[in-house]
């Protein structure tokens, strides 16, 4: 009954048909359709969705690739082998005829038709699958013999009297009256005037032939059934890396995003897709965590300015009549606001360099210039300070950098030399290159770091023991790191508490003297 209310439905892979099915059913059959019913029928309906959507799936179009390649070379592989057999025996027929028409023909013009006669009969007693033929007519072309003429009876014979002979001219094929073989005949010419011909039927090499066809016919059935197979498992070992990254995809998570896709280390294009997506999700997750600690960063370090900006503006609303308070409170604000926003530009600066978003204007930059005119600049802070200054360049150093970028990350570390270098100290900065590498190093007599702040000192908002009577932002170390590294260069920090730090910045590429 439920059967007769489907006859005009059509399946549409774009629609929802399960649904659409039961409405119907229901509509037809009865309102209260039985809830069981309706999870049967949802259930067959979703597994004949998958059996209409199957051809559009990329593993069914592998498969029928496959077998439609391997079923397509073994036809080919069919066609070729039984051309080349059909040729060779067939060259093995007219060859074997020719040697047997010039012993004939020599039988013949020593002994005569009765030499010719014993030798056709003990040579077809000898070769009962493939008899020869031989005909000898006069000089008009009339039949003068013909062995054993009742096996030859599927071929008009009389067709060789209307048909002159001429060894000069091709063969002749009689065809068989009743089937596909023919028969080949060569003639020759007797001192006599007589003609001999021989022949010989191609009947062997057709039945042959139609041997190999049979079983080639046979054969294809489990070599379909092979191909079919290969192709499945094909697909199945071909579709293993996009499996891969769907599996690590529903894995994936905003708390999650350290999951990665195996890699088959094959070099393929799925290799390297599985390689990209890889290096994708590491992206997606550097960009996360610099957000996050940007956010934790921002949260943590605004809190203090602007509780003092409003405990400034809270003052200043308490004296409102006074108007050098209110002057001060505004001037104090500036500075606040002043200082978060430069806090703001330099986390922003951090998270970009970090997450390799930062805007990059490289060209061909001498370092040792760069570097001069930096060091000049804090030349006059560190002579207030009576602090000795010591610039080591060997000039006409080029580099690709981003000199604005690169020339904030020096100042940084230079100005971190000058803030915790003693008056009476000593600063040194040389560079120079090494292999293709350009090596610069800035070294104080400071107050040093403690072994155990050494790797914390990067970390933004970081300020260690020996800074902390010291005013700044905890960012600057943070920012030459970031800049640093967004340049595919390295940067170290060795220091000993008391004697001093040295900073070594590393910066990777092709180098050249001007």
């Amino acid at each position: 009954m439920i059967l007769e209310h489907i006859w005009d439905f059509h399946f549409d892979p774009q629609t929802n048909v399960v649904d659409v099915l039961i409405c119907r059913l229901r509509s037809k059959v009865d309102k209260d359709f039985p809830e069981k019913m309706v999870k049967t029928v949802r259930g067959s309906g979703m597994y004949l969705k998958r059996l209409i959507n199957l051809p559009r799936t990329i593993g069914f179009r592998v498969a029928g690739w496959y077998v439609f390649i391997f079923t397509l070379s073994s036809l080919c592989f069919f066609l070729i082998t039984y051309f080349f057999l059909h040729s060779t025996l067939v060259k093995q027929n007219y060859e074997e005829i020719l040697l047997e028409l010039d012993e004939i023909s020599t039988l013949y013009e020593i002994g005569g038709i009765r030499i010719l006669e014993n030798f056709v009969i003990e040579n077809n007693n000898s070769r009962r699958s493939n008899p020869l033929f031989v005909r000898v007519a006069d000089k008009t072309n009339k039949t003068f013999y013909i062995s054993s003429p009742e096996k030859w009876q599927d071929f008009d014979l009389t067709t060789l009297e209307k048909i002159a002979p001429d060894t000069s001219s091709d063969w002749i094929h009689l065809s068989a009256v009743n089937d596909e073989y023919i028969l080949a005949v060569k003639s020759a010419h007797l001192s006599s005037g007589f003609w001999i011909q021989v022949g010989m039927s191609c009947e062997g090499a057709h039945n042959a032939l139609n041997r190999f066809q049979k079983f080639f016919l046979v054969a294809m059935i489990p070599l379909f059934i092979l191909g079919l197979a290969g192709g499945m498992v094909l697909s199945y070992q071909t579709r293993r890396p996009i499996r891969n990254i769907i599996k690590t995809v529903q894995s994936l998570d905003i708390e999650k995003m350290t999951e990665m896709v195996p890699r088959s280390l094959s070099g393929d294009e799925m290799d390297e897709l599985a390689g990209l997506f890889n290096k994708m999700l590491d992206n997606i997750h550097r960009l996360i965590e610099g957000m996050k600690n940007s956010l934790d960063n921002v949260a943590h370090d605004l809190r203090i300015p602007i509780t003092r900006f409003r405990n400034i503006a809270d003052m200043a609303l308490q004296n409102e009549e006074d108007i050098d308070i209110l002057k001060e409170a505004l001037v104090k604000g500036i500075e606040e606001s002043d200082h978060i926003l430069k806090m703001l530009d330099t986390l922003m600066d951090i998270s970009e360099a970090e997450t390799g978003t930062m805007n990059m204007h490289r060209k061909q930059v001498d370092i040792c210039d760069l570097i001069g005119k930096i060091a000049d600049m804090y030349a006059f802070v560190a002579e207030e300070k009576r602090i000795d200054f010591d610039i080591n360049l060997p000039g006409n150093l080029y580099i690709s950098i981003d000199s604005d970028r690169m020339g904030q990350a020096i100042s940084n570390i230079l100005d971190n030399a000058v803030k915790f270098t003693a008056p009476g100290g000593h600063i040194h900065i040389n560079a120079g290159r090494f292999n293709k590498d350009v090596i610069i190093r800035v070294k104080d007599t400071g107050t040093g770091i403690f072994p155990e702040e050494l790797p914390m000192i990067w970390d933004r908002l970081y300020r260690g023991s020996q800074g902390s009577t010291e005013k700044g932002l905890g960012l600057g170390l943070s920012l030459v790191k970031g800049i640093v590294e967004a340049h595919n260069g390295h940067v170290e920090a060795v220091s000993e508490p008391g004697k001093g730090s040295t900073f070594i910045i590393r910066l990777p590429g092709d180098v050249r003297d001007a």
